[in-house]
């Protein structure tokens, strides 16, 4: 009898709520609170940017909005973005220093509001700003649509300890100066450190020098997430690196956006994941996280050898108008590409190409045919150097295998990040990850394929994401957190944007508030800028 008075209490407290006012109240619907528990039917109550009632709530608000048949989830919370970057192009991350970024470009963020994401995380890959507090000053100031997060990036301090992409080790003084910046950082807020291991000058840094920069962030409870060295047949490489780093500086590590690329890699999945849960098992705290497509998006240096660049831009225009050097890059270029069983670099779509804006969209052998009349493997490399001379473009990969991506999905441990920037509405021909990842999950792989149950899709988006990054009172509905809450349609939500086609917003979600602030209002942004910037306080 005891037992069933006390049931009966907990029942009372989270059915019945006190009548007040309240700013905003969702009604009628389908509450999925973040934890991964099953969906529940309640009312959501809101007052002075925070959730005040989950229950039968009896007040009146300012705003109400009618949840029937729809959806009522924590705002999507991203651990990848790089929505701090002025343009498409990642070589920026390298040298790059932002501040202001959400300032001069789309404050906004319809795009990512769009899919229902209220906070990000940007400063991954490597690249960040140097200034951390300055970045959450601006901030501040400028104000904007969603809540912000920042990582520290290793290129980002490398690059500015070491004065260029060097192929050597900092010298003391020069980690010694690298490890301030990291310290700075921390105490300004950052959430860890990033390193993007196959961009310039980080992919010439040794695992000691991550370790020692790891164990400034570890210092403040801060994550160490890595754009690996290697997503290919190489990846046990890679991960063993993380490993190294995450026992070495006894920090959490993140592996961003996790996947095997190329064919000859796929079907691994499985293997990949024990790999890491034998980490795991071993005492280490490593997650994952992952976009919903099977291709990439990156710069088309990538295509490149490294090596070409230790120097910067003027030691590569050296090699090409060098016939010996050249002539040893192209054979270089051509062993690589075979290595990979491949005979071209149709896989490679040009996504936004200042030179030339005609070509974006097309892949290198479509934009090599028409620009050099031939499409010969020794014509693409020669327009792929010529395309870097010119100032490079931005380009989206085509390379992985979707049962490999369901099984990453379906791991406990993996998070929803879309690895996109912010998105100018019909510029260039973009990664269509940045208009539609979380809907993507939603629709096609929790609603048509069942990979995910809707409640485990929205725990990935939202309290994993929240407690790995330790981004505190978001990411669950619960009295007293913070009210970023999405409102969707779980029979219409869906992603139109394609790979040939990506300029359109994701669909299905009618509602999303920032901070208890309706941002997207009946399928409208509001024009609201209610977003904060998320400093990680030190434990």
């Amino acid at each position: 009898m005891k037992s069933v008075l006390i049931a009966a209490a907990i029942i009372s407290s989270v059915v019945t709520t006190r009548s007040e006012d309240f700013d905003v109240i969702i009604r009628h619907g389908r509450v999925v609170d973040g934890s991964g528990n099953p969906a529940f039917f309640a009312d959501v109550g809101v007052k002075k940017g925070r959730i005040t009632a989950i229950g039968r709530v009896d007040g009146k608000a300012k705003t109400e909005i009618d949840a029937t048949g729809l959806i009522v989830a924590p705002g999507f919370i991203d651990v990848h973005t790089h929505a701090d970057e002025l343009g498409a192009s990642r070589r920026a991350r390298a040298n790059t220093n932002n501040e202001s970024v959400f300032e001069s470009w789309q404050p906004r963020a319809e795009n990512f509001l769009r899919m229902g994401v209220t906070s990000v995380v940007v400063g991954n890959c490597g690249g960040s700003t140097l200034d951390v507090g300055k970045f959450f000053d601006n901030v501040k100031r400028n104000q904007i649509s969603i809540n912000t997060a920042t990582l520290i990036g290793h290129n980002t301090v490398r690059e500015k300890a070491m004065g260029g992409s060097f192929d050597r080790p900092p010298t003391p003084a020069e980690l010694a100066k690298m490890k301030s910046y990291v310290d700075a950082a921390m105490k300004d807020g950052a959430v860890g450190l990033s390193t993007g291991l196959i961009y310039l000058p980080g992919v010439f840094s040794k695992t000691d020098e991550i370790v020692e920069l790891a164990k400034v962030a570890s210092a403040y409870g801060g994550i160490y997430a890595s754009h690996m060295r290697h997503e290919d047949s190489c990846i046990y490489e890679a991960l063993d690196e993380v490993i190294a780093v995450a026992r070495g500086a006894h920090i959490r590590a993140e592996v961003s956006h996790i996947k095997l690329a190329g064919e000859r890699s796929w079907h691994q999945a499985d293997k990949v994941l024990a790999y890491i849960e034998k980490a795991r098992a071993s005492g280490l705290d490593i997650t994952e996280d992952q976009y919903a497509y099977t291709a990439s998006s990156t710069t088309m240096r990538q295509l490149i050898p490294d090596e070409a660049f230790d120097g910067g831009k003027k030691k590569f225009l050296e090699i090409i108008a060098d016939p010996d050097k050249k002539a040893k890059l192209v054979a270089e270029m051509k062993q690589k590409i075979h290595a990979r069983g491949r005979e071209d670099y149709a896989y490679a779509v040009i996504a936004s190409y200042r030179h030339d804006k005609s070509l974006n969209g097309l892949n290198i052998v479509e934009a090599t045919k028409k620009v050099r009349g031939s499409d010969s493997l020794a014509d693409q490399i020669e327009f792929i150097l010529e395309m870097e001379k010119n100032g490079s473009a931005s380009g989206v990969f085509h390379g992985m295998n979707e049962e490999d991506l369901a099984t990453f999905m379906r791991h406990p441990n993996t998070m929803i990040a879309c690895d996109s920037g912010l998105r100018k509405f019909g510029e260039s021909v973009p990664h269509p990850r940045g208009y539609g990842n979380n809907a993507r999950v939603l629709g096609r792989y929790v609603r048509e394929l069942k990979v995910l149950r809707l409640e485990d899709a929205i725990r990935k988006m939202t309290s994993l994401p929240a407690n790995t990054f330790q981004l505190k009172q978001r990411g669950e509905l619960r009295d007293g957190n913070w009210a970023d809450i999405v409102v969707f349609d779980p029979e219409k939500i869906t992603d139109p944007a394609t790979y040939n086609d990506p300029h359109h917003y994701a669909t299905g979600i009618p509602h999303v508030l920032v901070n208890g602030v309706p941002v997207i209002k009946d399928n409208e942004h509001t024009g609201a800028k209610p977003g904060m910037g998320l400093r990680h306080v030190a434990k």
